[in-house]
């Protein structure tokens, strides 16, 4: 018999987001392994699947991300390999931030088993709607906050800007509740080359419970090395400019300058 993963996500707020699809697959699965970051979420899918191990066991304070995913990678993939329906589920979208759903599948693949990944609500989304921000309208460029300095990205200041975990920057292992103001300030001089110190960005959390609202804290950009910042925390980064637009290539495609804020030529 052939095996298969499933990997589902559950959401960022607690039942609500958790879509029919993550519901059937963890209730239909030989075997559930799950990462939740509230007791509702984890109560729901032991609900589900009695049997339900969360994968959490494998973080250890100060132990490298990449030894604590390669152990969650070889759990989901075992009960695959044996021939069993395995679900792997994980909170917001399980194809955001979250390595081991993306190595486990192609793993699976790569060895002929069948691996399918079902999407979920994640952490952008609900930035979206709390913030009122649409991408159509000015762009939007997301980066992660290590990656973003390590590998020295530029932005664009006309359009918006999403730099996640930026709580944990330039750590590479688990350290929860643990942020480096250092790394942050690092990351302030790499920004404020673009936007200036006095540009207002968003400290920014989704609400986890349906209690609970969203963490939405305006502040001068210089000020954000003293911010409540968490592991969870994102920062916004609206637009200092607006970019005009190109006459030349709105003739090439044969558009309405009008649409796009330019007069009509004489």
């Amino acid at each position: 018999m052939s095996g298969l993963l499933a990997v589902v996500g559950t959401g960022i707020k607690a039942v609500g987001q958790m879509t029919l699809d993550a519901r059937a697959w963890i209730a239909s699965a030989h075997e559930v392994h799950y990462v939740a970051t509230d007791p509702i979420t984890e109560g729901m899918i032991r609900q589900l699947s009695p049997g339900a191990q969360s994968l959490t066991r494998f973080y250890e304070v100060g132990r490298a991300r990449h030894d604590t995913y390669e152990a969650m990678t070889q759990t989901m993939l075992a009960g695959v390999r044996a021939g069993r329906t395995v679900c792997a589920a994980f909170y917001g979208h399980p194809g955001v931030f979250v390595y081991p759903s993306h190595d486990a599948i192609r793993r699976a693949r790569a060895e002929g088993l069948r691996a399918i990944m079902e999407p979920g609500v994640s952490a952008e989304d609900c930035l979206f709607a709390d913030l009122g921000l649409d991408p159509a309208v000015v762009g939007c460029a997301q980066f992660e906050a290590t990656d973003f300095l390590v590998y020295r990205r530029r932005p664009d200041p006309s359009a918006a800007l999403i730099v996640w975990q930026i709580g944990a920057v330039g750590d590479l292992a688990w350290n929860p509740g643990r942020t480096n103001a250092d790394n942050v300030r690092i990351l302030v001089e790499e920004l404020a080359a673009t936007y200036g110190m006095d540009h207002v960005v968003v400290v920014y959390e989704a609400a986890t419970l349906p209690t609970c609202v969203p963490v939405i804290l305006h502040l001068r950009l210089a000020d954000l090395p003293l911010a409540p910042l968490t592991t969870a925390s994102t920062l916004f980064v609206p637009p200092r400019e607006r970019r005009a637009p190109d006459p030349a290539m709105i003739a090439r495609l044969a558009l309405d300058g009008r649409q796009f804020g330019l007069e009509p030529a004489p």
